[in-house]
This record gives C-alpha cells, sequence and structure tokens, in this order.
C-alpha cells in the first residue's frame, strides 16, 4: 500500500515562534500562510505543517499521489483503493471518504496508542 509523502501536522501555540524554532533546526517555509495560521516546512525531504488554532493534537499525515515536492505522482494508489485495503484487514476508520470517483478526498484513523492519522489525497 503507497500512502504518499509522509509529513507531521504539529498543533503549535505561537506560529510566529514555532517558524522561528523550526527555521533553526534548518528548516525552510515550503508553502502556507503566516496570516492563515499554517505553514508547511522543508528540510530535503522532511516536511512539518505548523497549524496554529486547526487542531487539538498532533497529527501524522500522508498524501498519496504527491512526492516530497507536492508535485503529483503518475503512478498512486488511489485514497479509496487504500480505504478498501484498510477495511479488508479489520482497521477501524474515524472519517471514511464517499463514493468510487477519483479526485480529492481524505481518511482518518487512530493508532493504538491514541495517535491521529490522516491520509489526506489532494490529487
Amino acid at each position: 500500500m503507497k500512502l504518499g509523502v509522509f509529513s507531521l501536522s504539529l498543533s503549535v501555540r505561537d506560529i510566529q515562534a514555532s517558524k522561528q524554532f523550526y527555521e533553526s533546526l534548518g528548516f525552510t517555509v515550503f508553502a502556507g500562510s503566516i496570516e492563515k495560521k499554517y505553514l508547511i516546512m522543508k528540510n530535503g525531504d522532511s516536511l512539518i505543517g505548523l497549524f496554529e488554532g486547526m487542531f487539538e493534537n498532533n497529527i501524522l499525515t500522508f498524501n498519496p499521489g504527491w512526492d516530497a515536492e507536492a508535485k503529483p505522482l503518475e503512478e498512486f494508489d488511489d485514497i479509496r483503493e487504500i480505504q478498501a485495503r484498510l477495511k479488508e484487514k479489520g482497521v477501524r476508520l474515524d472519517q471514511e471518504t464517499e463514493g468510487t470517483g477519483t479526485g480529492p478526498a481524505s481518511i482518518v484513523l487512530t493508532d493504538p496508542d491514541g495517535n491521529t492519522i490522516l491520509i489526506d489525497q489532494h490529487v
């Protein structure tokens, strides 16, 4: 199962302070808007999202159909295929996508330790 590019989405209290901290670790702003209280930061192939006031806990995020540069991949496992495989394996989904089409959609699940996993397809 190909889940796509991985990033960690961090729930931050002060986006300016978090931006400065991660810049000191060598991350640079890749996408987002400080005014909208979210930034995607990159260091090599490592991606982190900083989100102020958008969700309560940190989230492990996978993006099917994207590479580490947020460029579409020619071949990837569609979110609907991933959902079907997870359900076949008995994995409980907290949020499912509907329909059998293609295009943007997402699912949410929780690992055994309570960590939220978002599989978010943008293409």
